[in-house]
């Protein structure tokens, strides 16, 4: 006969095996005898020692799987298409998600790889990535219908990456630095166009305002010397208009010499000439102004 601490121990080892805890977010199969039996909740639980046993724990959160496809687009381009599936098991349906699929990874990258593999062949690589939407919905859509009998649902189907072949990498972005720099090229020659039509109207503009000074200036020397002809007949009597044009340029000839003088650098080239040879410079002048009388008299 057993003595009385070892058959207290294995009645005590008999009454904790029949006790057991499931962590939150977790469901426990039960079975009896290799049948199912029923599931356990998040707690403390209890079953029949040495009839009843754990056969597993489904996980009841949110988990990912991320599947990558390779396939060909219609422009011939093979790509790398990565699909993230969300999925989560049922609370009510734990007895399918646990019986009815021995690899939930292989089932449901199976439908992926169909869903992609039929649809990305039928456009081209800017489509792709274009309508990468329409294909993450398609997965969610068959998926969420065939799942569902499976006791997992289907929360979210995404295309996070898509990846072509490096050698066409290179020669979209060479194609890229092509565009922009012929907009950049674009845009600068209607920028330099733009300066040059600009410049062009402000010299325009600056050539008027100029001529239209010059006029005015020319217009106020003449009203000058008009004015001052008719005050030096009316004070010197006798005087023609020759001698008081002649007074003038002398003035502006002698003018001219002390301004010339007055600078310390200058690079006015003076000709050489005497105090006698005035009256000469004087008599040519007067000349002149005979012989352009004589021509507008004709």
């Amino acid at each position: 006969m057993l003595s009385l601490p070892i058959l207290l121990l294995l009645i005590a080892f008999v009454i904790f095996s029949g006790v057991y805890t499931v962590r939150q977010q977790t469901v426990a199969i039960v079975e009896r005898f290799g049948k199912f039996s029923g599931t356990a909740l998040p707690g403390l639980n209890f079953k029949i020692p040495l009839i009843d046993r754990v056969a597993a724990r489904v996980n009841l959160r949110v988990q990912q799987l991320e599947v990558v496809v390779e396939t060909k687009t219609l422009d011939d381009v093979f790509v790398d298409i990565k699909v993230a599936v969300q999925y989560q098991v049922m609370p009510d349906k734990v007895y399918e998600a646990y019986y009815k699929l021995t690899n939930i990874h292989e089932q449901i990258s199976a439908y992926v790889f169909d869903v992609v593999r039929a649809r990305v062949p039928s456009l081209k690589l800017d489509d792709v990535f274009s309508k990468k939407e329409d294909i993450a919905i398609a997965v969610k859509h068959e998926l969420h219908e065939t799942m569902d009998d499976f006791g997992y649902d289907i929360l979210k189907a995404l295309v996070t990456d898509i990846d072509p072949d490096e050698n066409v990498k290179h020669a979209m972005n060479e194609i890229n630095a092509a565009t922009r720099m012929r907009m950049a090229a674009s845009e600068k020659g209607e920028a330099d166009r733009i300066l040059k039509v600009k410049a062009a109207e402000a010299e325009a503009q600056s050539k008027a305002l100029e001529g239209q000074g010059i006029a005015n200036q020319r217009r106020a020397i003449i009203e000058g010397l008009q004015l001052s002809v008719t005050e030096f007949q009316q004070s010197v009597h006798g005087a023609t208009a020759q001698d008081v044009m002649m007074i003038v340029l002398l003035t502006q000839y002698f003018d001219t010499l002390k301004d010339v003088a007055d600078k310390g650098k200058s690079n006015t080239i003076m000709l050489p000439s005497s105090p006698g040879g005035l009256s000469g410079l004087a008599e040519e002048l007067r000349k002149v102004m005979v012989s352009s009388n004589l021509m507008s008299g004709k």
